[in-house]
């Protein structure tokens, strides 16, 4: 991981950077919440006519209120599954890669799961924001309950014994039926509201996160940034971003703008 100092983003980008994709939990929040320079940050993306999408592992109903007061395109939430957009004209509108029949058949699966993972996995237990979740489960491991890496490990071969997707967010071990992830969630929303292909483009969109769970995202974007907290993860990245901030969490996004931004 290099310094942010060394990326120089207005350099030998043909049309210039169209968008930023950016993970929620422990990248735009400090403590469980948006800071204002992150959220500035948003803003100024958005006046300097840029894309911006969050995308997170957090479920569809916590993502909503935030889907309509931030300043930013949409919300892709539950790892690709759900987007996420609010218009004055036509206020919260949900999207699905997942057709409702597949959905509901799959919730009932999962519940199985999670409940097998709490009674066979000591210390597991669902996340707190497990209620507004409709296309995956969720245990906490960082946020309110704190799991040593064994019972950690143990919460993902669980759920990839069942068939599941799996994956390690900064707070929650998520797992899902599918193949969506962060990166298919930001090639279909691109596509779905500005008829374009990600990958075609995908050296002029930049990606921020802090967990084992961007991985994907830090493997395929040309310009991927880790907020200095990422740190904490280092010796299980695959994939590393290429560049990494020198503040953690809010600060280190809205360092990564004011350096996007010039």
């Amino acid at each position: 991981m290099r310094p942010l100092s060394d990326w120089h983003p207005s350099r030998n980008i043909v049309g210039g950077i169209l968008g930023v994709f950016t993970d929620i939990d422990d990248t735009l929040t400090t403590e469980g919440a948006i800071t204002s320079d992150a959220l500035q940050a948003l803003a100024d993306l958005k006046a300097a006519g840029l894309h911006v999408v969050p995308i997170t592992g957090r479920p569809v109903g916590w993502s909503e209120p935030f889907a309509a007061r931030w300043p930013v395109d949409a919300i892709v939430a539950e790892n690709g599954a759900v987007g996420l957009t609010h218009t004055r004209a036509q206020g919260l509108h949900k999207r699905y890669q997942q057709d409702a029949a597949t959905r509901e058949a799959n919730f009932t699966r999962m519940q199985t799961v999670l409940m097998e993972i709490e009674r066979s996995v000591p210390g597991a237990q669902r996340s707190q924001d497990s209620a507004g979740r409709e296309t995956d489960i969720a245990i906490d491991h960082s946020e309110f309950t704190h799991l040593p890496q064994s019972a950690i490990d143990a919460v993902v071969r669980h759920m990839r014994s069942a068939g599941m997707t799996a994956t390690v967010s900064s707070i929650h071990i998520n797992g899902w039926f599918g193949e969506h992830s962060k990166l298919t969630g930001a090639r279909w929303i691109v596509r779905e509201l500005w008829g374009r292909d990600l990958d075609a483009e995908i050296d002029r969109w930049v990606y921020v996160g802090d967990s084992t769970n961007d991985q994907v995202m830090f493997e395929h974007f040309t310009h991927s940034v880790g907020v200095a907290n990422i740190q904490r993860f280092a010796a299980q990245l695959t994939h590393p971003p290429r560049y990494i901030t020198q503040g953690e969490r809010g600060a280190g996004f809205a360092e990564l703008t004011r350096r996007l931004l010039g």
